[in-house]
C-alpha cells in the first residue's frame, strides 16, 4: 500500500492525486512530444518525463500522479509493462495499456492486475477503436473481473476532426450497461466538448469522472452544477499534464467556490478511496 504524505503539506492547502498524467521513457520522451505536438494546435507545459513530472508535483503540492500509457499499437504491450514496472513509486501511479488487436488482449490486463496495477489506460482515437464496439468486451471483461480502473479519453479530442465519435459520452453508457461491474474514469468531466451529451447519457452512472481540461470552457457556474449533478463523491482532479500545468488545475478547482470538504474530496480523497490507498 502507498505510504502517503500528510495532507496540506503547505499551510491552508489540500494536497493532491492527480489521475491523469502522461509521460514517457526518457530515450523517447523529446521525439514523442514533438510528434504528438505536430498533430494538435496545443503546445506542451512540461517536457514529458517522470523527472519533469516530479518537479511539477513538487510545485504543485501534488501527492500521486496516474502515469497514463497509451498502447497505440498491438505489439507495445510488453514494452509498456516493463516501463511501468520501472516508474511506478509511493508517488508515480503506473497505468499499462494494451491495443484491442494485441492476441488474447484480456489474458494482458489479468497479467497487470496480478503484477498489482491497479488500472489501465485507453484512448479510442489514438487506438483505433469505438468505445462501445464488441471487439473491446474482452479487456471490458478482464478488467470487470479483476477489479482494475480503466481510465478512457472521453469526448473528441483536439488532435482529430470534430465529427469524431468514437469516445461519445453514449458510448461509454452503453460499456458500463453491458459491464455493470467495470470500474471506469471518463476523463474531461464525461466528454471533451461533448457535455451535453454527459448529462443525457453519463450523469448520475456508476462512472467517474475527472476534471481535465474542462473548467475554464465550462466556467464556474456550469462545471459545479455538473459535478454536484453527478455526485461529489465520484469526481476526481487530473490535469492532462503535461499538457496543462497542475497547479494552475488545482487553481481552477479551488476557484469553483465549493466547500473545503467537497474540495478536498476532488483533490485528494475520492481518488485516495478509488484507488485503495
Amino acid at each position: 500500500m502507498t505510504t502517503l504524505p500528510p495532507a496540506g503539506i503547505l499551510p491552508g492547502a489540500v494536497s493532491a492525486i492527480d489521475m491523469h498524467t502522461h509521460a514517457f521513457p526518457d530515450e523517447i520522451a523529446a521525439r514523442a512530444m514533438a510528434k504528438l505536438e505536430g498533430e494538435a494546435p496545443i503546445r506542451a507545459v512540461g517536457r514529458g518525463t517522470i523527472a519533469d513530472l516530479l518537479a511539477s508535483m513538487d510545485r504543485a503540492d501534488v501527492d500521486i500522479s496516474a502515469v497514463c500509457a497509451i498502447a497505440t499499437k498491438p505489439d507495445q504491450a510488453e514494452g509498456i509493462l516493463k516501463w511501468c514496472r520501472k516508474i511506478r513509486s509511493d508517488r508515480i501511479e503506473a497505468m499499462p495499456s494494451v491495443h484491442p488487436d494485441t492476441p488474447q488482449a484480456g489474458r494482458w490486463v489479468e497479467r497487470f492486475a496480478k503484477e498489482g496495477f491497479r488500472g489501465i489506460k485507453l484512448h479510442p482515437m489514438y487506438q483505433e477503436f469505438a468505445a462501445d464496439e464488441r471487439r473491446m468486451d474482452d479487456i471490458y471483461a478482464a478488467a470487470a473481473a479483476a477489479g482494475l480502473l480503466v481510465v478512457a479519453h472521453c469526448g473528441k479530442d483536439i488532435a482529430f476532426p470534430p465529427d469524431d465519435d468514437r469516445a461519445a459520452p453514449a458510448r461509454f453508457a452503453r460499456v458500463v450497461e453491458r459491464f455493470p461491474r467495470l470500474r471506469l474514469l471518463c476523463t474531461h468531466l464525461g466528454g471533451w466538448e461533448s457535455w451535453d451529451e454527459v448529462e443525457q447519457c453519463l450523469l448520475g452512472t456508476q462512472v467517474y469522472l475527472e476534471t481535465s481540461f474542462s473548467l475554464p470552457t465550462l466556467g464556474a457556474g456550469r462545471s459545479v452544477e455538473l459535478i454536484r449533478r453527478h455526485g461529489v463523491e465520484r469526481v476526481m482532479f487530473g490535469s492532462d499534464w503535461p499538457w496543462k500545468p497542475q497547479d494552475e488545475e488545482i487553481r481552477l478547482i479551488r476557484g469553483l467556490g465549493l466547500s473545503e470538504t467537497d474540495t478536498r474530496a476532488i483533490l485528494w480523497s475520492n481518488a485516495a478511496r478509488l484507488m485503495g490507498y
